[in-house]
């Protein structure tokens, strides 16, 4: 299983209906096969996730953030982990809004 405890990450790459920018920043924490992790930056004043880590270090999530326009917005995430040359982290995932538009995206997020 991937350890993601007390990693940061920032997204390098999102679908254009995606509230995440480059200067999102991610800091996850993993007790067991349970993640959480707070964020914020660029368009997202504060968010939260939980998710539960699969051995093959894929992660099956939800999030809720608050917005630069004060909106509260929900999601469903799916994540699968690539490990760099470097020994880092890049997730590619697939997610849902089940708020607002309900629309799909993809984005990648790198470890800084």
């Amino acid at each position: 299983m991937v350890n993601y405890d007390n990693r940061q990450f920032r997204p390098v790459e999102s679908s254009e209906n995606s509230e995440t920018t480059n200067n999102t920043i991610f800091e996850y924490k993993q007790s067991g096969n349970i993640l959480t992790a707070l964020y914020q930056g660029g368009n997202i004043l504060k968010g939260h996730l939980i998710g539960l880590v699969a051995k093959d270090g894929s992660i099956d999530m939800r999030y809720h953030q608050v917005n630069n326009k004060g909106e509260l917005m929900t999601g469903i995430c799916q994540s699968k982990p690539e490990i760099l040359e470097n020994g880092k982290i890049r997730l590619h995932e697939t997610w849902q809004w089940t708020s607002g538009d309900k629309s799909t995206g993809t984005s990648i997020i790198e470890e800084i």
